[in-house]
């Protein structure tokens, strides 16, 4: 793993190997904590080795143990423990434990997953090995998503401030309202690299008999000599059919729940924090919204999701309204039926020209 190395080859394969799913009964056993740990150390290591640039062994270690849908698996129980059982003991009126810190653990280990599966989603491949599982996980950062929209047109994030009258539960909660910010974001960085899987059946597709080898029927990969598609087409209409993501990210655009205006200056949320951001920087892209971009992009100008994308009379209000609202002084400016470019300043392309789809 090179220099950065926290830890050894033989030991990530052996930590790798042993994930394995809970029941939410099991949320806090031994043996959940355990994973935990691991868990917090492979989280650790993938963040190092993709820093670093110097490979993704736990990635592939992921892929190759097929613990992907594993994780995924954890990621969904976890959240339903937040949602059914952690309201229930803040309830609680005789539950007033000294010690916090096992149930923080719990909270913190859907951050501790999504973190992991963001790093790893970075990597086409790693849709294929996700499997079935791949819809739940559509489904948890729809979910995500649409509570970052709800809560960014009630006052936006909660803010970090220290209580000095809250007892330990209510502590609790309001760091779990923190953590839900943060998790939201990572679930809209693995939603757009999911959407960057769309583009490889378009190539399949429109490639067709021409590719050497291509026989009728069903694709088979030892026929092919390109890579076999990362989405299933169920996939693709649970993202644009079922839950109409391109009208979602378009809501975020709009509301940009990651930046804000704090005694007069912009400030963004990145790297865990909110940042100022300086006079000379405003015009340029930020990294949440070219991440916004580029997921619309996939949606909208995939030629086959363009074929399956039912362009209602609502949705393409929604849409032709955000792109109305772009400022022509972004580096960055989109608009339907005319070349997008994007200027070399922009942080998320450096350059590039499509063509948006003609809407009547």
């Amino acid at each position: 793993m090179g220099d950065l190395e926290l830890l050894l080859p033989g030991e990530a394969d052996v930590l790798v190997r042993g994930l394995r799913s809970f029941q939410l009964r099991e949320m806090g056993s031994g043996g959940w904590n355990q994973q935990h740990e691991n868990l917090e150390k492979l989280n650790m290591q993938a963040i190092l080795d993709a820093t670093a640039s110097q490979g993704e062994p736990i990635q592939e270690l992921l892929v190759t143990h097929g613990k992907i849908p594993t994780l995924v698996e954890e990621l969904i129980a976890v959240e339903m423990w937040k949602q059914k059982v952690f309201p229930v003991l803040c309830r609680l009126e005789d539950f007033k434990p000294q010690n916090t810190f096992p149930i923080y653990m719990v909270l913190h280990h859907e951050a501790s997953i999504i973190n992991l599966l963001e790093t790893a989603f970075f990597h086409k491949e790693v849709c294929e090995s996700a499997e079935d599982t791949i819809l739940d996980l559509v489904d948890y950062c729809h979910r995500k998503l649409t509570l970052l929209v709800a809560q960014s047109g009630h006052g936006g994030p909660p803010e970090e401030e220290e209580s000095q009258y809250g007892t330990p539960m209510q502590e609790l909660q309001k760091q779990a309202e923190l953590m839900e910010f943060e998790i939201a974001l990572k679930a809209l960085s693995v939603l757009r690299y999911i959407t960057d899987c769309v583009d490889r059946w378009a190539v399949l597709l429109s490639m067709g008999p021409a590719v050497e080898g291509w026989e009728p029927g069903p694709v088979a990969s030892a026929h092919l000599s390109i890579p076999v598609p990362s989405l299933s087409l169920s996939t693709l209409s649970r993202m644009l059919s079922t839950h109409n993501l391109p009208c979602l990210l378009v809501e975020l655009l709009e509301h940009s729940p990651w930046s804000r205006q704090e005694g007069g200056k912009l400030q963004q949320f990145e790297s865990g924090r909110w940042q100022t951001v300086s006079p000379s920087e405003q015009q340029k892209l930020s990294k949440l919204d070219g991440q916004v971009w580029i997921a619309l992009y996939n949606l909208l100008l995939s030629p086959e999701a363009r074929a399956r994308y039912c362009l209602t009379s609502f949705a393409k209000g929604q849409l032709l309204k955000r792109f109305t609202l772009a400022s022509p002084g972004h580096p960055c400016s989109f608009g339907p039926s005319s070349q997008t470019h994007c200027s070399t300043s922009c942080p998320t392309w450096q350059t590039c020209r499509v063509s948006w789809p003609t809407w009547p």
